[in-house]
């Protein structure tokens, strides 16, 4: 430790993610540019008015590693970057270690596992080479506990958020147990049957690691009980379903859920920026008079793109209606290209989107209006355009882009919603239902979208955009702040 540090911190609160508020590029002269990130974990910390809250997070590449090296015990904030008075603790993992623990482990199996994505015949394969990502996991989990030890005040209250870091909540305890702490799953939690296809010392030590916790915390009541029936069935821990209670090694751990909301008065100030109304004058002028049904996912495969533009093409096919009055808009930004899987699904996406437009468009017509690279303001331009809200994943822990089209909709909108999103908790009551698998049946939802009338649809989409922002990023956090006393 450094000169500044003691035995503890000075930090009252303290929040641990993989990936922080700020994000660094390196130019030619190798000149630092730093980035302020966004999403509901930067807006939620924003309520906390402590300049002591320090946010502990990792270097996820070279400029990120060069910045925290700059910067003393990786506090950016103290190394002359602008962080926005925010504190900030960037730990410099070794790369290797880095890439096996968040590629090997948390996005390649535990990923998989709580989104049930495994094509089970040929995968998972526990190997030595997953024995070696399992070490490096362990040792990337013990460098943020340190960290956060490091760092914390005298019970000081800490919030570990997601599957990277399930094994910090335990290691935590260890070596500060004064300190308070919370478990965030912004995933899905998988069924016993499922999850126990993990090895059995891994599956246990990831129960027993969140079981750290004061607190663990989910985004529904599905995957806190989903989460309970691994306690009981894997580690023998008794629980009481209508308490939202795990008890194990004599201690007893409290489940909550806080179904995270969409920032509405964030979306609705931006959608109307000048870039935005720039970019929906250009879907406009693409589209013309005709419907939309409007998709925005990253290719990441729990999002069942490749379904959801198989159901449009069933659409076309079944409802030639349709034809030339209907443009799918499906913006699908890649995601973890590291991974092999996900190369081939983006290729997958636009191989199918090339299709439908072979198949049925016409000089004047472009049935389908793909991009595949992100740009936030395109997205919230296609959100106001959009007549119906296609969100159909395979499994989902929540899905925001449910809950921010029906804000943003200039017109009203439809939703299409999964029933395996988390979302659909919330918003099943206006929304139309599918099971991502049937595309059929996703088809005829989508008919029904269209030809909703307009006044249910203007009804069904306030409804929804009420819903989705009954819980925004900063009482989201500052609910589980309070829930950990």
């Amino acid at each position: 430790m450094s000169e500044r540090s003691n035995q503890h911190g000075v930090a009252p609160v303290l929040v641990a993610s993989n990936r922080g508020p700020v994000s660094f590029s390196s130019g030619d002269d190798g000149a630092l540019t730093l980035r302020r990130g966004g999403g509901g974990l930067v807006s939620g910390l924003s309520a906390i008015d402590d300049p002591s809250a320090v946010w502990v997070c990792a270097a996820l590449g070279d400029a990120d590693r060069q910045a925290a090296r700059q910067s003393p015990d990786g506090r950016l904030d103290l190394g002359g970057f602008d962080t926005a008075g925010q504190a900030v603790r960037m730990l410099d993992i070794d790369p290797g270690t880095f890439t096996r623990a968040y590629n090997g482990v948390a996005n390649s199996t535990l990923w998989f596992v709580h989104h049930l994505l495994y094509d089970t015949p040929v995968r998972p394969v526990f190997d030595e080479r997953f024995r070696r990502e399992w070490e490096s996991y362990r040792a990337y989990n013990a460098a943020f506990a340190e960290a956060l030890a490091a760092e914390a005040a005298p019970g000081a209250a800490v919030l570990v958020q997601d599957y990277h870091l399930s094994l910090a909540p335990a290691l935590l305890r260890e070596l500060r147990p004064d300190l308070r702490t919370g478990h965030f799953s912004h995933t899905p939690w998988a069924p016993p049957e499922y999850y126990r296809m993990l090895p059995d010392d891994v599956a246990a030590e990831v129960l027993t690691g969140i079981l750290g916790a004061d607190r663990a915390a989910f985004l529904t009541r599905r995957w806190a009980l989903a989460f309970a029936d691994c306690c009981e069935a894997v580690l023998g821990a008794a629980v009481d379903r209508a308490a939202l209670t795990v008890t194990y090694g004599g201690r007893v751990v409290r489940l909550g859920v806080h179904g995270l909301g969409a920032d509405g008065e964030f979306l609705r100030e931006r959608s109307q920026q000048a870039d935005v109304a720039a970019r929906l004058a250009a879907l406009r002028e693409q589209v013309g008079e005709r419907r939309t049904i409007v998709r925005v996912d990253r290719t990441e495969l729990s999002k069942n793109i490749v379904r959801g533009l198989l159901a449009y093409r069933h659409l076309l096919r079944s409802r030639p209606e349709w034809l030339e009055r209907v443009v799918h808009i499906a913006f699908a930004y890649p995601s973890r290209h590291d991974l092999p899987e996900y190369r081939e699904y983006t290729a997958a996406v636009q191989r199918i989107a090339h299709e439908i437009n072979d198949e049925f468009g016409t000089p004047s017509w472009q049935p389908v209006v793909l991009h595949v690279n992100d740009d936030f303001p395109r997205s919230l331009a296609a959100y106001r355009l959009a007549d119906v809200a296609l969100v159909n994943p395979i499994r989902d822990g929540m899905n925001l882009v449910a809950k921010e089209v029906p804000v943003v909709s200039d017109a009203g909108c439809a939703l299409v919603l999964s029933r395996e999103a988390g979302a659909h908790a919330e918003l099943a009551e206006d929304a139309i239902t599918v099971n991502p698998y049937d595309v059929i049946a996703t088809a005829e939802a989508l008919h029904q979208a269209l030809t909703m009338p307009a006044a249910e649809r203007t009804e069904r989409t306030k409804r929804l955009a009420a819903a989705a922002t009954a819980l925004p990023p900063q009482q989201w956090f500052l609910d589980q702040l309070h829930a950990l006393g």
